[in-house]
């Protein structure tokens, strides 16, 4: 075997990491570009999502007193209350039609589905990471 030389210097590939206090961008496929968000920005987007699973009240007062103070918790509020408001929906449905037994089923499904895609977006939200419920109907935007 012969040495033909140093080998080319391959570039790292994948996002790199912005240097600290820059603003992030969130745009490939979350929706949400802004500033970096701060501790308290990110526990008020946690609590967005927590609070979700006890209705979609609590998103909805928590997005409209802090939609103006942060961008963070606004996306992450509007985000919240789109997916909770959907499972309203979907328990309205399972109600209408647990007269045909099929609704004993969806209300606890629904239900279920509810209690652990907030408790998955809760856990992103805290990261730092707009969070993208995989089905919600977008009635704020």
């Amino acid at each position: 075997m012969t040495d033909s030389g140093p080998t080319p210097e391959i570039p790292p590939t994948g996002p790199a990491t912005p240097p600290p206090g820059a603003p992030l961008d969130y745009s490939a496929g979350t929706g949400y570009v802004g500033p970096a968000p701060s501790q308290d920005e990110k526990t008020m987007a946690m609590l967005a999502h927590l609070l979700g699973i006890f209705g979609f009240l609590g998103p909805l007062i928590l997005w409209l007193i802090k939609k103006d103070q942060s961008p963070f918790v606004n996306d992450q509020g509007k985000e919240a209350l789109n997916f909770h408001l959907t499972l309203l929906i979907g328990i309205v449905i399972g109600i209408i039609t647990s007269f045909i037994c099929i609704g004993l089923i969806i209300i606890p499904v629904v239900w279920l589905l509810g209690v652990i895609f907030s408790i998955l977006a809760a856990m992103k939200a805290k990261e730092g990471i707009a969070y993208r419920y995989p089905f919600a109907i977008r009635f704020i935007k």
